[in-house]
């Protein structure tokens, strides 16, 4: 008995391994996904701004990626006691504006210098509402709690977001020609404008999508919303605000989108590092005893062997950790 509509995923003309390179951008979906990437060791840079969730805001980052220029504290506003950056999550924020800067023009500056060599950029957009600053004339990733009337708040049209991005990824590909871009939907619902409202925003952007396939080339869509909407149709699912995915649902998604993308001698080593990751953060009662120590050599020498066959794949902190366990037997 088949008590589930399962979604069909197209089959892509690529494959993700650990010679590729990935960039993760909008809401906190794609840090779900990119902490996942991250965890198995993967070469990816993961919202290089913080969560953004309207898909002018992700157009505002890759600009400034593209750009590469500095921030100074000019391009900053003070909010009560600090510093942010209306590009920028609050994460960014900090009571120092140096400390403030460091912290943009780090990450700014990784990501500039990763763009030319990217294979595949992957863009999450959550809703098709926007905040636009009067006095700066811009659309913001985030308000910082600056008084709302400062604020326009519309919902973007298909056009308003389908010309954007065609102008937008033809740029891109002439700093990288061979850049590969996946949409997906967060499957998060944005529950300030009711059910209705949360679905015109979300059909705003899946339609947006749709007609960016068939304007370009090497324009791919992961149907992450429709898999939470229609395979794991039940409140058990959702955290507790039933509103955000569970990590079960997190788990589930991934699982999907790895036997779309991963190969499997791929998947095979990812167990590999998943148990080497797990060993790692284990906290063993004993780390003297002799099963222990055996353990930890066994862990040290799977991390040379893979190492070895794979350098693009940095082991120092696990190997740094271990190492420090390590006692003679």
């Amino acid at each position: 008995m088949n008590l589930q509509t399962k979604i069909t995923i197209a089959a892509p003309d690529f494959s993700i391994d650990y010679n590729s390179k990935l960039m993760m951008l909008g809401s906190c979906f794609a840090e779900n996904m990119g902490g996942k990437f991250s965890y198995y060791k993967f070469d990816v840079d993961v919202n290089p701004c913080g969560i953004i969730y309207n898909p002018l805001s992700v157009a505002n980052v890759l600009r400034l990626i593209m750009e590469g220029k500095p921030f100074g504290k000019d391009d900053l506003r003070k909010v009560g006691e600090k510093w942010v950056s209306l590009y920028h999550h609050g994460a960014f924020s900090s009571t120092d504006p140096e400390e403030c800067l460091r912290r943009i023009n780090e990450r700014l500056e990784r990501a500039t210098r990763e763009l030319r060599s990217l294979d595949l950029l992957v863009i999450t957009w959550g809703t098709a509402w926007v905040y636009k600053h009067m006095g700066e004339n811009m659309i913001v990733s985030n308000c910082h709690k600056i008084p709302s009337q400062e604020f326009e708040r519309s919902r973007l049209s298909v056009e308003d977001i389908v010309k954007e991005y065609v102008e937008l990824i033809e740029r891109l590909r002439e700093i990288n020609p061979g850049l590969r871009v996946l949409f997906t939907v967060s499957p998060i619902r944005h529950w300030k404008d009711g059910a209705h409202g949360n679905q015109l925003s979300k059909a705003t952007l899946l339609l947006a999508i749709d007609q960016l396939r068939e304007k370009l080339d090497h324009v791919y869509y992961f149907p992450a919303y429709e898999i939470v909407l229609d395979e794991l149709r039940d409140y058990r699912f959702y955290a507790d605000d039933m509103l955000h995915m569970s990590g079960l649902t997190v788990d589930y998604i991934w699982e999907r989108f790895l036997y779309s993308f991963i190969t499997p001698d791929v998947l095979g080593l990812m167990n590999q590092i998943g148990r080497i990751n797990k060993g790692v953060a284990h906290r063993p009662f004993d780390p003297q005893s002799e099963d222990y120590q055996r353990l930890v050599k066994k862990m040290l020498a799977e991390i040379a062997m893979i190492s070895h066959s794979y350098p693009m794949i940095n082991f120092s902190a696990e190997e740094e950790k271990l190492k420090s366990l390590e006692f003679k037997i």
